[in-house]
């Protein structure tokens, strides 16, 4: 019988090579090639992506506000440079500034040197987008003789992980991650370090409710909370691709007090520079509710509402259009569109009906073929849960 740990680290040490094999054979390729590479591997991929096409479509939907068909096709090239960029994330390791000059110019690098001459540290705004792994090169380049440093979510292969945070080390990059107490983190900044934090994703319950591109969800408040306990400067980085191989950088200005809302309308200002280089393969205004969790919960119980509301499918029958729904289902940023007695293949055609899709729908009764029809197209089907 095998050792379920042997196994285990078999596996790990079979990904580790696959992949460090790979990264050191593109790292012989002209920048160019990988990109070009990663986008013939994108458009190959694409047809097969058919969850991620659904996540990536609603994304760019809220985002940009678009219909449907909009966002579909804009989905597609966004997938298609998503992937050339991270096909030359192998370029990471690249330390000789002449070598990197070709590849990455930074538009206004005066905007860091201003904010640094403060002495308090600084602190980046960073989206994953762009070939995001050159992130760890904006400090060789425009601050070479300031410390830098940035947050990091260790990898669930410990022999990948140590390999990947050596090689991002080897630039002189200081790596934090979740473990590292506040103080470390603090303490960096106020000996006027320079610390990157990728904020776009989702977070969760952990986070605080704000509007991020017109619609409430939660987002990080750490860059705003490490702001006021170092005092630091904030500023935001957009990173876009100007043609294959190459990228561009540019700082944005936070606004004044440094509160979760105005640093996301920085990092909001910073992605829609250059919204098709992007990372949207990952659901990011996923609403968090179910059995034991109501919308409500969600946001906050706030009274704030945004530009962009949630866009709510009540799906009832006859027999059920005298049933109250529980007002703990209810908020002021909630749309609730009523279907009655609505045939499941209709539901498609309901969601692209109007730019912004469906959050969820919310039913009083399980149905199996409401369910696998939402289930197809990444809708969450909720059941009123009535002791709310």
């Amino acid at each position: 019988m095998s050792d379920p740990i042997l196994s285990k680290r078999l596996q790990w040490r079979i990904e580790a090579l696959f992949y460090l094999g790979t990264r050191k054979i593109l790292e012989l390729l002209p920048s160019n090639y990988l990109f070009r590479m990663g986008e013939c591997f994108g458009y190959i991929l694409w047809p097969f992506m058919t969850k991620r096409r659904h996540f990536i479509a609603r994304n760019l939907r809220i985002a940009c506000d678009i219909s449907a068909n909009e966002a579909d096709h804009f989905a597609k090239q966004s997938f298609v440079r998503t992937i050339a960029n991270l096909f030359c994330s192998s370029l990471c390791t690249i330390q000789n500034p002449e070598k990197l000059a070709k590849i990455l110019s930074i538009e206004n690098p005066e905007m860091l040197h201003e904010s640094s001459a403060k002495g308090n540290g600084v602190i980046l705004l960073l989206a994953h987008m762009g070939n995001w792994e050159l992130l760890t090169q904006i400090c060789n380049t425009c601050a070479a003789n300031q410390k830098s440093g940035a947050f990091y979510r260790p990898l669930n292969n410990p022999i990948l992980n140590d390999s990947i945070l050596k090689t991002r080390e080897s630039t002189g990059v200081r790596m934090f991650s979740k473990r590292d107490g506040f103080h470390l983190v603090n303490h960096f900044l106020r000996e006027n370090g320079i610390l990157g934090i990728l904020v776009d994703q989702r977070v969760g319950w952990q986070g605080r409710v704000s509007s991020f591109f017109g619609r409430l969800t939660r987002v990080s408040p750490v860059p705003s909370l490490l702001a006021r306990r170092s005092h630091c400067e904030v500023l935001a980085l957009s990173f876009q691709t100007i043609r294959p191989g190459m990228w561009s950088a540019k700082f944005h200005p936070v606004e004044k007090p440094y509160t979760p809302e105005n640093c996301y309308k920085a990092l909001e200002t910073a992605m829609k520079v250059s919204l098709i280089d992007v990372f949207w393969l990952q659901e990011r205004w996923k609403t968090y509710i179910d059995a034991t969790r109501k919308p409500t919960d969600w946001l906050d119980q706030t009274k704030a509402v945004g530009t962009k509301n949630h866009r709510v499918v009540l799906w009832i029958s006859k027999e059920e259009i005298q049933k109250p729904i529980p007002k703990s289902y209810l908020h002021d940023d909630i749309i609730c569109e009523i279907i009655i007695d609505g045939s499941c293949h209709d539901l498609q055609e309901i969601d692209t009906s109007k730019n912004l899709p469906i959050d969820y729908v919310l039913s009083f009764s399980r149905n199996k073929n409401l369910e696998k029809t939402a289930r197809q197209l990444c809708i969450p089907v909720h059941h009123i849960q009535e002791r709310f």
